[in-house]
């Protein structure tokens, strides 16, 4: 898309007004929150950055951001920077991808509907990173890979694609089919995940989930709202991504300047955790230098080979975007800061761990600069349910058994609170240096790769005295679906009356099928009615889709 259309686009839909009076608020905190114990929230992971270069005062920024070491990730007086992550390639370098703007544009900060996305190296994850070449235009930016090892740059309505990480590129636009569902706040800040199989998840800045089979291939939409918090809040830039256990998301409500956390067990439904993810104040240096950036936004992460987050990549800016003026001393940037990564963990009981189990038996595995055998504050460590240990309770320490250069925990069962709610056990506490530990692990006889059968609203046609009914139902899972009954109700003085019922046969994971099914003429003509598809209605979680339509009498 040329600048002129886009900003012409945004000016539409008042995205330019909105961003241009932004101010913070002050968002109140749960009252729990107080007796989070350190590492309950996923803010505790943020660790010092290191000292690169010289710390200096010869710099752009208010004085709450100076002095500052200027290597840590990328900047320069030319340019102001704005998101986008990081991908560690073969050849030993971190290849960077993120938009920028003339520092000295007449608008200052909202220049950036006029954003390029430039291409930056460095030899370390933190920086200095150095412009490589020019990808095109586009804003907010996020890199991955598809299954077939051709990388993708999503922007703002469209993408770029190349063989190589060096490209070159071609430019192209994602297709989308929200199937029958609302576009939860339009389809920007998009963030992408990778699945088992190859295929993709991506979540929508207004917390809408899509699946894509290939990863550029339509992108279809299978929840109905979003899956943020339920609490007030201006959200956007969610970044999503997958490790060996679970699915995570971060979502930053940028008018209260505070984010949260959110965890998955396929990425459909989310456990929400307690406890800010990131805020201001989370940027300091292994000397002790702190600065304070009034604003962090567009969160991406760095992963490794088992997908766990090592480094936050962030775009910070030091005022009021409004007070970031062309050829003035105020800009954005581009940070990074490395995470606190979680252990490896397995649980090596069978059986289904609930609240009368008396032991259970978790591997520390052993790894690169960690010794499970001398690394670990036993008395410190915690294990169970997030929302027990998060708060200092849970399961103790009860026994070791060394396997190797690993270590294996048995811990008293009392306490755990792991219930059916919990796809993934936490532990949590201290090394023998006092910093912080944790990890998450697989539940036993949990099913972690399941069908997700999803529905599209029915389609009526008036045949007589009945109506013939038509629902188009697919496969988003990553294996193939049993039988699976489901019904239509409609609403009706505040209640739910039978439509029609039904069987969905098996589905392949992608695989589609059209249902059809019958009801008497209950419909007066020209009336409209509240229907709801509720795919297998006797399971814990039956999956709904609520809509209003008309039947065609």
């Amino acid at each position: 898309m040329r600048s002129g259309v886009l900003i012409a686009t945004l000016l539409a839909c008042g995205w330019w007004a909105a961003d241009a009076g932004a101010q913070s608020v002050e968002r109140p905190r749960p009252e729990a929150w107080k007796d989070l114990v350190y590492g309950g929230r996923f803010m505790d992971r943020f660790l010092p950055m290191p000292v690169q270069g010289p710390l200096t005062s010869e710099t752009w920024g208010a004085d709450n951001v100076v002095p500052r070491y200027i290597e840590n990730g990328l900047e320069d007086r030319q340019w102001s920077y704005w998101g986008g992550n990081a991908l560690l390639e073969a050849d030993g370098e971190y290849h960077l991808f993120v938009c920028r703007w003339r520092e000295d544009s007449q608008r200052g900060h909202h220049e950036w509907p006029r954003s390029v996305v430039v291409h930056a190296v460095a030899d370390r994850s933190t920086g200095p990173y150095k412009v490589k070449d020019t990808i095109g235009p586009g804003h907010n930016p996020e890199v991955f890979r598809l299954a077939d090892g051709r990388y993708v740059i999503y922007v703002y309505r469209a993408y770029y694609i190349s063989d190589s990480v060096n490209g070159p590129w071609e430019r192209k636009e994602f297709q989308f089919n929200p199937r029958d569902r609302r576009i939860i706040e339009g389809l920007s800040n998009l963030s992408f995940a990778q699945r088992e199989d190859g295929s993709y998840l991506m979540v929508c800045r207004g917390g809408g989930i899509w699946f894509s089979e290939t990863g550029i291939s339509p992108y279809c939409q299978v929840t109905d709202r979003r899956v943020y918090p339920p609490v007030e809040g201006n959200f956007e830039d969610p970044v999503v991504w997958r490790t060996s256990i679970q699915y995570h998301m971060i979502v930053n409500d940028w008018r209260g300047r505070i984010a949260y956390y959110l965890r998955s067990k396929d990425g459909i439904r989310w456990k929400v955790e307690p406890g800010e993810a990131y805020m201001p104040g989370i940027a300091r240096y292994e000397d002790g230098t702190v600065v304070d950036w009034f604003k962090y936004e567009r969160i991406k992460v760095l992963q490794d080979r088992h997908g766990r987050a090592t480094q936050a990549h962030f775009a910070v800016i030091d005022v009021l975007k409004n007070d970031d003026k062309g050829s003035d001393n105020h800009s954005s940037k581009h940070i990074c800061i490395p995470l606190t990564v979680g252990r490896l963990l397995t649980i090596l009981d069978e059986e289904r761990i609930t609240a009368d189990t008396e032991t259970i038996r978790v591997k520390i595995a052993a790894e690169e600069g960690f010794n499970p055998h001398a690394d670990v504050d036993l008395a410190s460590l915690r294990f169970g349910a997030s929302e027990e240990v998060n708060f200092g309770r849970g399961c103790r320490m009860a026994r070791l058994e060394t396997a190797g250069d690993d270590l294996i925990v048995t811990f008293d069962g009392a306490g755990n609170g792991l219930t059916d709610d919990n796809f993934a056990a936490k532990l949590l506490g201290r090394t023998s240096a006092g910093k912080l530990l944790f990890g998450y692990a697989r539940l036993p006889a949990v099913n972690y790769l399941e069908p997700a059968l999803s529905a599209r609203m029915p389609k009526f046609v008036k045949n007589g005295d009945r109506y013939d009914i038509a629902v188009e139902v697919q496969n988003f899972g990553q294996v193939a679906s049993e039988p699976t009954g489901f019904k239509i109700v409609h609403g009706k003085g505040g209640r739910d009356v039978a439509v029609a019922d039904g069987k969905i046969p098996p589905l392949k994971p992608f695989e589609k099928t059209m249902v059809e099914v019958t009801c008497g003429d209950i419909f007066p003509a020209g009336a409209e009615y509240t229907l709801k598809v509720i795919i297998d209605p006797d399971a814990r979680h039956p999956v709904t889709l609520e809509g209003r339509m008309t039947p065609v009498p």
